[in-house]
């Protein structure tokens, strides 16, 4: 039996307390805002308010402030927050015996049918809902700060969570338009916080042991490893008081070097001063010539460690684990994927080594990895690792769907970076073009997960890695796109930038929002296109324009994009979807063989002189002349009726 969830009571109104409630209530829900003191409840309303103030001059939000805040309601009495509504989110600071005695007042004043859920990151669920008289109805629910930017919860089942609860949960994330992942065993700290910690524990350790230099280790994890974070740094924007807290409470081991910073005060970017000085020092201050010889695979051995913990103890799987450090923890591919990639045998070997030196166990092998080791599934050059590579491994940052009537819909899904493209996004891409049958498509639609960006360009942490962006796959795909023998539309809402225009300039028919903007930026960074930008924009919309938007790095509006003849036509927000469904149902209704002819000796064609241009189009013509689809339109025609083409 399903679990309906329309109304939320959130108790606390610290920052992620009233995000969650202003998350809620954009997303349509009632929500109930409660905290101790009516100062405290105060607060929180008005920086929702300000906060939806924000969100509406930049355009993010569908309704009108006023209109989001007509559905919250304060008090500061829990009975009145708790006893008519569907969801009860709790979030309180991160102390066992205060969030035991919320969830005791809440399961005496709600209804048997509420729903009791933990904004807890470190405690574990079935701790907290063994205050109550219906652990069934508690689950975690961990959003991630602040809630409104923050694409990802982990939704986590206590002991004894009724799995309908979890089931309502989830259903209850997705209606935030968030991505929710399924923790299903209560262990503490759940999956982001249990691989990540790592990155900041290890980097310390290494330091103590006088390795290391703190530049040297975050040049390499971003310059390197492409993170979006160093190690050190990541410590001080979370707090070293935070990391500490969470380690003492579980008892697990301190590094020195933040043990001994927390006792002087130096916490973080909070105080001024952690690994960094950011008040009388340069602050964060690495740079990309730093890091030479940082040994970046103990780190990262180690969070690969911690995710085959969890998969071998079916706290969850590794598709789940990579979502939750991308939307999580900011990373460009997940953990298990770069487990993969760098080959769990080295991993496994790197863990052993450092156990047999050292004795520690964080650094004992897990099970699960040794399993894979040992039977030869290492990573991707084997075949298998984490994942499947057999057909080609799973698609992590595109979705794709053939429809029954031939239309090949491919979404770029890396919201969390603007649909940037990566190597491995791009080889996605070319996978599922060379993997569909030509004779079941009768369009490509591409488009981009969310209404922020199509694809704001290459993911430029590519650039500096150790696996910088390979030119030759961009190549590859936008000539694959360019040449598909059946037609393509490019599909655009937001932001078109860089290898995002490139692969729509591949593309047959270009359309957009009237909000989105297009533009080749390369040369703020030194660069110019390298997917074709430079001659397919030139034969496009001519040399002196190609060389403005190129040499200055511009961006046009949507409107300029079409008047310059970039696009086919840019519309407003509600004339979009059924302008494409208008285009769609043509290609898809047409003669498929003339459609295939046609895109080919166009795009031949132009690439010729006009007379080799023009037999091309002759023998186009001639060839079509004998076929049953000619003759069908020409029939008709004569009736006055539709045609049904069939592609013969």
């Amino acid at each position: 039996m399903s679990r309906q969830i329309s109304s939320v009571a959130v108790l606390g109104a610290g920052s992620m307390g009233h995000g969650i409630a202003e998350t809620a209530a954009i997303a349509g829900h009632d929500v109930v805002l409660r905290d101790v003191e009516e100062d405290l409840v105060q607060d929180g309303y008005d920086q929702i308010e300000w906060s939806l103030g924000k969100l509406a001059e930049k355009g993010q939000i569908d309704d009108a402030p006023g209109d989001v805040l007509a559905r919250i309601e304060t008090t500061v009495d829990l009975d009145d927050a708790v006893s008519d509504v569907d969801l009860v989110i709790e979030a309180a600071p991160e102390k066992l015996d205060l969030k035991r005695d919320i969830f005791a007042d809440v399961d005496a004043a709600s209804g048997p049918e509420t729903i009791m859920a933990t904004n807890t990151s470190s405690l574990r669920v079935s701790d907290i809902a063994s205050a109550t008289d219906h652990p069934e109805s508690v689950c975690g629910m961990h959003f991630f700060n602040p809630p409104v930017k923050m694409d990802l919860v982990e939704v986590v089942s206590g002991e004894q969570t009724d799995p309908v609860v979890v089931d309502a949960a989830v259903d209850f994330v997705e209606s935030l338009d968030k991505t929710p992942i399924r923790v299903r065993k209560d262990i503490p700290q759940f999956v982001v916080n249990n691989v990540l910690t790592p990155l900041m524990g290890e980097a310390a350790f290494m330091l103590d042991e006088g390795e290391v230099a703190i530049r040297d280790v975050d040049a390499a994890m971003v310059f390197q490893r492409g993170y979006p974070m160093g190690a050190f740094e990541l410590n001080d924007f979370g707090g070293l008081d935070i990391f500490t807290h969470t380690r003492v409470q579980w008892d697990l081991p301190v590094p020195q070097s933040i043990r001994s910073r927390v006792e002087n005060g130096d916490l973080g970017r909070k105080t001024g001063k952690g690994f960094y000085d950011y008040e009388d020092g340069d602050g964060v201050d690495y740079e990309p010539t730093d890091g030479e010889g940082v040994d970046t695979l103990r780190i990262e051995a180690r969070m690969i460690n911690e995710a085959a913990k969890l998969i071998g103890d079916d706290v969850a799987d590794p598709a789940d684990i990579d979502i939750g450090m991308r939307l999580g923890g900011g990373l460009p591919e997940g953990t298990c994927r770069t487990g993969d990639k760098l080959g769990l045998d080295a991993v496994l070997g790197k863990l052993r080594s450092l156990h047999d030196r050292t004795g520690a166990d964080r650094y004992e092998p897990a099970e699960y990895l040794v399993d894979l080791v040992e039977a030869g599934h290492t990573g991707e050059a084997a075949g298998r690792g984490f994942y499947d590579y057999s057909d080609g491994g799973p698609y992590h940052y595109i979705s794709h769907d053939l429809s029954d009537d031939g239309v090949l819909s491919v979404v770029f899904d890396r919201e969390e970076r603007l649909n940037a493209f990566s190597t491995d996004m791009f080889e996605e891409v070319g996978r599922v073009l060379e993997t569909v049958d030509d004779e079941a498509v009768a369009c490509v639609v591409f488009e981009g997960a969310g209404d922020r960006a199509f694809s704001a360009g290459a993911d430029i942490t590519g650039f500096t890695t150790a696996e910088p962006t390979d030119l030759a796959t961009v190549d590859e795909v936008v000539r694959a796109i360019y040449e598909y023998p059946r037609p393509t539309i490019a599909k655009i809402d937001g932001f078109c930038l860089g290898a995002g225009l490139e692969i729509t300039l591949a593309c047959d028919l270009r359309y957009a929002t009237e909000s989105s903007a297009l533009g080749s930026p390369e040369i703020d960074l030194g660069l110019i296109p390298g997917g074709g930008g430079t001659q397919r924009l030139a034969r496009l919309i001519g040399e002196p324009r190609t060389k403005e938007m190129v040499y200055r790095g511009m961006q046009l509006s949507a409107e300029r994009a079409a008047d310059w003849g970039i696009l086919n036509r840019a519309v407003p927000e509600d004339e979009f979807e059924p302008l494409i469904e208008d285009v769609v149902t043509d290609l898809v209704e047409g003669p498929q063989t003339a459609l295939e002819i046609g895109k080919k000796v166009i795009q031949e064609g132009q690439e010729a002189s006009l007379d080799t241009g023009l037999l091309l189009e002759s023998q186009g013509f001639g060839l079509l002349a004998t076929t049953d689809d000619m003759l069908e339109g020409v029939a008709a025609f004569n009736q006055d009726r539709d045609p049904e083409f069939g592609g013969e």
